[in-house]
């Protein structure tokens, strides 16, 4: 559990990291962009390193990076729709069906 807890708040900084800058720094140079993507990144990786090391070995590679898809979406969803004002999409469900898929094959044996 603690994996995933960790892997779900390195992927909040993550998400940040890479989409805010469009609606929080749009009129600033790319370079301030960057940076400021870097600063929310070292975060992602303060919570992210120990989560991947401390699931490694009750979850194997392909299962670690699976979970990290799931929980990609789970939290990209949320801030396309509440934090960036995307329109809901019935493609984020299909999304969420594969992914499901790879739910099932990654962990079925």
């Amino acid at each position: 559990m603690r994996t995933i807890l960790l892997l779900l708040l390195s992927n909040v900084f993550m998400t940040f990291a890479w989409y805010a800058h469009l609606k929080n720094l749009r009129a600033a140079p790319w370079y301030i962009a960057v940076l400021a993507s870097w600063g929310l990144a070292f975060f992602e990786y303060l919570l992210q390193v120990p989560a991947n090391r401390a699931g490694y070995g009750t979850f194997n590679l392909g299962q670690l990076k699976i979970i990290q898809e799931v929980i990609t979406l789970s939290v990209f969803i949320p801030f396309a729709v509440l934090y960036m004002g995307q329109q809901m999409k019935l493609d984020y469900l299909w999304a969420a069906c594969c992914l499901g898929g790879a739910v099932f094959f990654i962990f079925r044996s």
